[in-house]
């Protein structure tokens, strides 16, 4: 139901200006803010409608603005917006990506921007109470969302139990099944094993518009042989298909040539540092190939990313 436009709060163009800076660039990833603001407003259809291809910038300046130009409808979630972004203080999801700082002290300096804004607003005694409740609220909803714990507790128990192995041909046959569920579980929509003229292929999936095909090895070190052999199966191929080798005991160290340029390299800690938690497998692969693109090294785990 609309609001009388007599009831409906006179917001300052201050503030609108500094909610707008604020939602930029408190997440990294577009998926993460369309999350966030679905979780904190109560009429959430509006953000399926909003065009999410350009940038955040543009993305946030088309919902702001259509909520404001209908206040009697958005009022209340244009304040809960207000609330849930005041009250954020927890910049973890910048980490990842912030290699020099700036975008989580950019993303402080927003924040603490738009609260010397909406003082008027939200720090009377019952405002800040309702602010906690919906921060409790929002965090439940977005812990409840976004969680992998049990799904990736039970693959990490899997991955330790194939770990303990002695029969290395079915623990090939069972690291091919549980990269599979590993992949479903981040809806990259896995394939498994198949031949093809000839040639076995351990997998395939797809992430960001590319198809991979997969090669999982847990023998020994993999050395240049194994590497120019998956570059050709992936190199026959269409021209934009890329190759994942994920090899638990990793490379040795004369493998990597300047001439592999067809496919990125994920090793056992890079597994490890998934199933903990520590980072997505969405946001590893973006990772590893944007530096592989970048810098031409095909082999950089976690920390060296």
């Amino acid at each position: 139901m609309s609001k009388p436009l007599s009831n409906v709060k006179k917001i300052s163009p201050q503030a609108i200006l500094a909610l707008k800076d604020a939602l930029s660039v408190i997440f990294w990833k577009k998926e993460d803010l369309q999350d966030f603001v679905k979780l904190t407003i109560s009429n959430n259809a509006i953000v399926g409608t909003i065009n999410w291809n350009g940038t955040k910038r543009e993305a946030v300046k088309e919902l702001i603005e259509r909520m404001t130009n209908r206040l009697d409808i958005y009022q209340d979630d244009l304040m809960s917006l207000f609330i849930g972004v005041t009250d954020f203080e927890d910049f973890r999801n910048l980490d990842f990506w912030d290699e020099d700082g700036t975008k989580k002290k950019n993303a402080r300096e927003a924040v603490a921007g738009l609260r010397s804004y909406t003082k008027g607003y939200i720090q009377q005694t019952k405002e800040q109470e309702d602010a906690q409740k919906r921060k409790r609220e929002t965090e439940k909803k977005i812990i409840a969302s976004k969680s992998l714990n049990n799904e990736l507790n039970e693959l990490k128990r899997r991955f330790n139990l194939l770990a303990t192995t002695t029969d290395l041909q079915k623990r090939g046959f069972e690291l091919e099944k549980f990269l599979y569920d590993l992949f479903l579980l981040y809806e990259l929509e896995p394939k498994g094993s198949f031949k093809n003229y000839g040639e076995q292929i351990d997998g395939a999936f797809t992430f960001q518009g590319n198809d991979y095909l997969l090669e999982a090895k847990w023998k020994r070190q993999v050395d240049r042989g194994d590497l120019a052999s998956f570059c050709y199966k992936v190199e026959t191929k269409f021209k934009t298909a890329v190759g994942l080798l994920v090899t638990i005991d990793g490379v040795t160290s004369e493998a990597i040539s300047p001439d592999f340029k067809s496919i990125i390299i994920m090793d056992g800690f890079d597994l490890t540092t998934v199933l903990e938690g520590r980072v997505s497998l969405t946001d590893l692969l973006f990772r590893k190939r944007r530096k592989a693109i970048e810098t031409g090294n095909i082999y950089l785990n976690f920390h060296q990313l």
